[in-house]
């Protein structure tokens, strides 16, 4: 592989994921605050709803909308670019808009629009890599990168002043500007000037066209054929519980943190922690599957979300050891997830790529966010949380218990594949 495509594939990654860090870790908050605060006062539900439920209608449409157009009619860079102009369109809308109808209807949108994308970079990503268990993961990284300098940049920009040194990341910080809860929806004006921006720039990617040569017309077809495969039955059931789990991170963090005294303004940064962590699990995480293989990688994943749930239900710790317990981030994404992109695509025929990351993406980006935002209603009615710290004892408790089951899962039924897979 050449260096300028490493280059490029990586400078990919950076944008497909600054644009997502720059509001989605701020959302919860943003939704959930009071009125008087400058935040839209949704309920458990509605947010839930919004942060989960809409999300995965995209993610559910995906394989018909980035597999099997990716895979059969299109050439994944410039489908890629068409996708994203038109979230940065929505996004940039939604920002203006403060009722719930709207914000559903918009967020289902944008879902439908940018959850694709996400299997589209992965695909692209794969299919100019020559060895993705070792490559992937230093491409991959970027996207973390990406997620903490946006979200590093707009906290420091536009939401504080006076910056001085601190210890908690971003490192630097000051007061908080007038009016900094409302102007929490500034970041996704951001989100839609970069996704545009990031458009062009998918017009320089290298290309990588549709497989006019493939066996099977409906490459989505093709794709569930996988379900026979027990590896792959074993990982989407435990990718469901995790994906759920993973979803109530972004909707209720935010939430949570302002309840045990962080400002709003270092809640993106603090959150970043886990991103640190990311890179290094992601450098590390083509010597881990070498060493230990995809089961105990996953396994090793699966077993953070459960440390790091513990650890904050466990809310009479200081706020210092809360917020660092988020370093378990890092090894949740890149194990669980980054080893499960690169395990389905290595049993994967190569004339059905696109559409088996969007099948896998149908359960973290699909299933598991409906379940999350129903969860977020269920477990936060059920623990009835609030602005006391307190209340959120059982329901990360709760979600500590969910991780730990899909890590018993993984170590106990999942056996890896070792037939190579066919030319397709």
């Amino acid at each position: 592989m050449k260096s300028g495509t490493f280059g490029r594939l990586s400078l990919m990654m950076f944008m497909q994921y600054a644009l997502w860090g720059a509001w989605l870790p701020l959302a919860g908050r943003y939704l959930s605050a009071g009125v008087d605060e400058g935040g839209l006062g949704f309920t458990n539900a509605q947010i839930g709803f919004i942060l989960g439920v809409a999300g995965s209608v995209g993610a559910i449409l995906a394989p018909f909308i980035a597999g099997q157009l990716a895979d059969r009619y299109f050439s994944a860079e410039r489908f890629l670019a068409f996708l994203l102009v038109v979230g940065g369109i929505v996004k940039w809308i939604t920002a203006s808009q403060t009722g719930y109808t709207p914000w559903l209807w918009l967020s289902i949108v944008y879902g439908v629009v940018y959850m694709p994308t996400l299997a589209l970079t992965n695909s692209i990503a794969f299919a100019h890599l020559e060895n993705s268990e070792s490559q992937f993961p230093y491409v991959r990284v970027w996207g973390t990168i990406g997620w903490i300098a946006s979200s590093w940049l707009f906290s420091m920009l536009w939401l504080q002043h006076d910056l001085k040194f601190q210890w908690m990341p971003p490192f630097f910080a000051g007061p908080e500007v007038a009016g900094v809860t409302a102007k929490l929806a500034d970041s996704l004006r951001l989100s839609g000037i970069m996704s545009v921006v990031y458009a062009v720039g998918c017009l320089f990617l290298p290309h990588t066209p549709p497989k006019s040569d493939a066996v099977e017309p409906l490459a989505f077809k093709k794709a569930l054929g996988l379900f026979r495969e027990p590896s792959f039955t074993v990982l989407i059931i435990a990718s469901l519980a995790i994906a759920a789990i993973h979803q109530i991170y972004f909707i209720q963090t935010g939430p949570f943190l302002s309840a045990i005294g962080l400002k709003d303004s270092q809640i993106a940064p603090a959150m970043t922690i886990g991103q640190f962590a990311e890179i290094g699990a992601m450098a590390a995480l083509g010597l881990m599957l070498k060493r230990l293989g995809f089961r105990w990688v996953i396994f090793i994943g699966a077993l953070a979300y459960f440390g790091r749930y513990a650890i904050f239900g466990t809310v009479g710790l200081p706020m210092s050891v809360i917020v660092a317990s988020m370093f378990l981030h890092g090894f949740c994404y890149a194990c669980f997830f980054a080893a499960g992109f690169i395990y389905v695509d290595k049993i994967a025929d190569s004339d059905i790529r696109h559409s088996v990351q969007t099948v896998f993406g149908i359960i973290i980006l699909g299933g598991g966010p409906v379940l999350g935002g129903y969860m977020n209603k269920w477990l936060g009615d059920a623990f009835n949380i609030s602005t006391d710290p307190e209340s959120y004892a059982g329901f990360w408790y709760t979600s500590a218990g969910i991780g730990l089951i899909a890590a018993i899962l993984i170590s106990a039924v999942f056996r890896e594949k070792t037939v190579s897979k066919t030319a397709g």
